[in-house]
């Protein structure tokens, strides 16, 4: 079974999901933020896994479920975090973030048989998930985050393994990407969220 992460920063405003703000004020986009998060897990929880961790930055709040161990991030940039997240585990895992709140189980019930990795790329040219069946977290440290090239960078660093490509997906970063997103998932709390907003002349 697979250990799955999910790494997260507490949805408060002012700290998550700037690049919404404008059209949406603070308060708004970390109540998004919030929603994607509470879909991400929620979709986790309902995975068959060895392992399910929050990874985050900050204090747990109502919308964390059961059945999740609560990691505190680490200092330093994103790669040394997520390299981080890596260390914790042993045997097979697979990592994702809280901009996805279109994922499904289906996604993310890996079968590492016959494959060292999986690789789920973003259409922002970064990357949604990393799996790995040996976590090593030399093979982030050192990637260049938040950058058009961090996708390639990243799965530059898995050559000479079996790697196995997840679907592309966007990550919710502007106002754009949050409606097309909601649009991928019309039944989840990001997208009702979404909804409340704009009927309010968001």
């Amino acid at each position: 079974m697979t250990t799955l992460l999910v790494i997260a920063k507490e949805p408060r405003p002012g700290r998550v999901k700037t690049r919404l703000t404008p059209p949406f004020t603070p308060r708004e986009a970390a109540e998004l933020a919030e929603a994607a998060l509470a879909d991400t897990l929620d979709v986790v929880a309902r995975t068959p896994a060895r392992r399910r961790v929050l990874v985050l930055q900050g204090t747990p709040g109502p919308w964390l479920p059961s059945g999740f161990e609560v990691v505190p991030q680490c200092g330093g940039g994103l790669d040394e975090r997520l390299a981080a997240a890596f260390a914790h585990c042993t045997g097979p895992s697979l990592l994702i973030g809280m901009d996805t709140p279109q994922v499904t189980p289906e996604l993310l019930a890996v079968d590492f048989a016959g494959c060292d990795a999986y690789f789920g790329p973003a259409e922002d040219g970064g990357f949604w998930a990393l799996g790995l069946a040996d976590p090593d977290p030399a093979l982030l440290r050192g990637v260049p985050m938040s950058t058009p090239g961090t996708g390639a960078a990243q799965r530059a660093r898995l050559a000479g393994l079996r790697v196995r490509d997840l679907p592309r997906l966007r990550d919710v970063d502007t106002a754009d990407d949050a409606h097309l997103v909601a649009g991928e998932a019309p039944g989840s709390r990001f997208a009702a969220r979404l909804t409340r907003l704009a009927a309010a002349g968001r």
